[in-house]
């Protein structure tokens, strides 16, 4: 047993997931010296393609509208910051649980939840798409670091941790994981954070590009109820410095709300193993019933006044026609993919089908989900550029 392996076991809640009880790998490995399995997994995900293409995939705000919005990547740090403070606090798994968060956003296309929308019309007919688990897709296919095997080779419980959140169950081959039971409670705690940051860093984002106003936020009452005392120990405080530190606080009594109940469920149910989380039918980590009112209220507000917002829903309509009409034209014309991605088309050209590293994914896939995978996998200026070398001639290629 090394250090951190004895750590885990020793200082980890009973009711937390250790490296120890792993499922384990699809494809056997050693075991790593110094290293836990959860630690392997957040480092091949820091390391892997699809987690840096995410610096260039837009939240909601589609498009460089303002180069101080959030993209993909910000959101997951921020994420992962949130959740590994709160599973120390709650002393769950911090290295499951960041891998987790740093992983949980790898599947969605460009052009945020439209992309995602585009996507899901185009393969209605072929199963449709849905971002958690082309995740799965990624971590398990698509990504290819190794000689040895496709993949990442994941832990088996960072590979359910996608199919888990996903609403999808009806792919017969991903039985296992959600047949398992109910979320481990450090990817129960990773879905909270996504909404803690969610709201809190689009509220944010609506401000600094001007879709919304600290006025219109008066009338949100958990805005409201932060930003008093705010203004009553800071009565000068200008817009922007007034704006950061009602988001501060904002997101501390998330955190907070968030530790406090998950605590009291936890006591209350007598889970003490993680077979009573598995066993438990609703979730364990969460906030309080006050809370997640105001929290309602918000995501109402934001749905209203910032996601239905002109601009926002101009842009995210660009984007979808950008991916629909991608998606004819490859279909139409698969010779026009790279040919790492046609050599997994089923119906790939002779000159597709040599010799490829053990472990290459090839010649499996039907074509509307290669070109869905190639797609899906773009950054929102590539996808842009894409368009542009295929509709627009006289772009350079």
């Amino acid at each position: 047993m090394n250090d951190w392996s004895h750590f885990e076991e020793t200082w980890l809640a009973p009711h937390a997931m250790r490296g120890s009880q792993s499922r384990g790998r699809q494809h056997l490995e050693e075991p790593h010296p110094f290293r836990t399995v959860y630690q392997r997994d957040r480092e091949r995900i820091v390391h892997c393609t699809a987690f840096r293409r995410m610096l260039g995939k837009t939240q909601v705000h589609v498009g460089q509208i303002n180069d101080h919005h959030r993209t993909r990547l910000t959101h997951t740090l921020e994420v992962a910051q949130i959740s590994r403070t709160i599973a120390r606090r709650l002393r769950l798994n911090e290295d499951l649980t960041e891998a987790i968060a740093l992983s949980h956003d790898m599947g969605h296309p460009p052009f945020g939840h439209a992309g995602e929308q585009a996507l899901n019309e185009c393969l209605r007919d072929h199963g449709g798409f849905d971002h958690n688990l082309y995740g799965l897709r990624r971590v398990d296919l698509l990504e290819a670091r190794y000689p040895e095997f496709p993949g990442l080779n994941l832990s088996w419980e960072l590979r359910e941790a996608f199919v888990q959140h996903s609403k999808r169950h009806d792919d017969l081959s991903l039985r296992e994981f959600w047949e398992v039971g109910s979320p481990l409670l450090e990817a129960q705690l990773v879905d909270a954070a996504d909404s803690l940051a969610y709201d809190t860093h689009d509220t944010d984002d609506a401000l600094g590009i001007g879709l919304i106003s600290l006025a219109d936020l008066d009338g949100v009452r958990l805005w409201r109820e932060v930003a008093k005392p705010v203004r009553e120990a800071h009565p000068g405080l200008n817009a922007d410095g007034m704006r950061t530190a009602v988001l501060r606080d904002l997101i501390a009594r998330q955190v907070l709300d968030l530790i406090v109940e998950t605590e009291r469920r936890l006591a209350a149910n007598r889970i003490t193993s993680v077979a009573d989380v598995r066993a438990f039918p609703a979730p364990l980590v969460g906030f309080s019933p006050e809370l997640i009112e105001r929290k309602v209220e918000l995501e109402r507000f934001l749905r209203e006044r910032v996601y239905r917002h002109h601009r926002v829903v101009r842009m995210a309509e660009k984007g979808k026609s950008f991916l629909r009409r991608l998606f004819e034209e490859f279909v139409l014309k698969p010779d026009l993919l790279p040919e790492r991605h046609l050599r997994r088309w089923t119906g790939a050209p002779e000159r597709s089908r040599r010799t490829f590293p053990p472990g290459d994914v090839s010649g499996e896939e039907s074509l509307e989900r290669v070109v869905a995978d190639y797609l899906a996998g773009m950054t929102d200026r590539f996808a842009g550029e894409e368009y542009a070398r295929l509709f627009h001639p006289a772009t350079e290629s």
